[in-house]
């Protein structure tokens, strides 16, 4: 693995931010940067609002105190934003004079690909060591296991799901319910398979619409009254999870069918201890990365471990699902 080193291994003040969409756990992870940042003795400091608030010098201290009662909330105290301006070189050349305006000579971005791929380009154009940390429910990244706020978003699902089958069980109906994930199923196998959904739909797996007819046939035939679909926003079996339903229902009238979109419901509430921790380990390593000369990478999670992925990797590899998982979804079926 290929470690880009920075211009100076004598890092004196640095600065962080939250970019993309929010995931629970990010807050610890500012905690972990600020706080790991004051034990090696380099001054830290917080960017709201992400890269347009780095271009508007929205840029304030962040000392250890300042991060008090934070581990436990969801969202981001740093905010989060799009930025269309930082898209361009002008927008970037006024984040970069604010950053030495500031005194600033490292940056921590947390958050997903969009976001690591903004810190490349700004590293690359501007010197600026960057460091990231994989901040998104989706587990879409490459080059860890595990991302933050996933852990979260997963029991949030289940939790909701236990209830939806309580209603599904008393009415004897078979709900859709659709779960995030554009690009990658990690959220509907790993929870569907924790639910005990009867079927699980995902981008990387095209069951077709005749396959889950069939499917839905035989459950009904083994004597189950209600049933848990769970499916990925990213799916292609249909254009969307309500066109699938209404397809079912024509096909298959027996059943009474519902459909629930979770939505951004999954992004919210306090984290779970496995975030907590996680986004302690990666702010700690992020911070020490930069200590040590270390630049253009990103920190991820591998067998427990944690470890460095340079970014440009990392925005262009592609998570992959576990086919052990999909087996013992396919087995949990029956």
């Amino acid at each position: 693995m290929t470690k880009e080193k920075s211009n100076s291994s004598e890092i004196s003040k640095i600065a962080v931010l939250t970019s993309g969409g929010d995931a629970p756990g990010m807050n610890a992870a500012i905690r972990s940067v600020a706080r790991s940042a004051a034990f090696h003795k380099i001054a830290c400091l917080g960017i709201n609002q992400g890269y347009q608030g780095l271009i508007e010098n929205k840029i304030k201290q962040l000392g250890p105190r300042a991060v008090n009662n934070i581990i436990n909330k969801g969202g981001t105290i740093l905010k989060s934003a799009r930025s269309n301006e930082f898209r361009t070189k002008a927008g970037r050349k006024k984040a970069y004079e604010n950053l030495k305006k500031h005194g600033i000579e490292a940056l921590v971005v947390i958050g997903g690909d969009g976001s690591f791929t903004g810190g490349l380009i700004f590293q690359q154009e501007f010197g600026v060591p960057v460091i990231g940390i994989p901040g998104t429910i989706d587990n879409d990244i490459y080059g860890t296991s595990h991302t933050i706020g996933y852990d979260t978003a997963l029991n949030t699902v289940v939790e909701a799901v236990d209830k939806i089958r309580d209603t599904a069980i008393s009415h004897n109906r078979l709900f859709f319910v659709e779960v995030m994930g554009r690009d990658a199923g990690h959220i509907a196998l790993n929870s569907g398979i924790g639910a005990g959904a009867e079927e699980i739909l995902i981008p990387e797996e095209d069951m077709g619409l005749e396959r889950l007819l069939e499917s839905l046939k035989r459950s009904k035939k083994s004597g189950k009254l209600s049933s848990i679909v769970m499916v990925a926003e990213g799916d292609k079996i249909g254009k969307n999870v309500f066109e699938l339903a209404e397809y079912i229902e024509d096909n298959l009238p027996a059943y009474e069918i519902r459909v629930s979109v979770l939505g951004h419901m999954q992004r919210g509430g306090a984290p779970s201890c496995f975030d907590r921790v996680l986004a302690s380990r990666m702010g700690l390593r992020a911070v020490e990365a930069l200590r040590d000369g270390i630049s253009g990478n990103m920190v991820g999670i591998s067998d427990g471990n944690m470890i460095l992925t340079p970014l440009e990797k990392a925005i262009k590899g592609k998570s992959k699902i576990d086919n052990e998982l999909v087996r013992v979804s396919e087995i949990m079926r029956l």
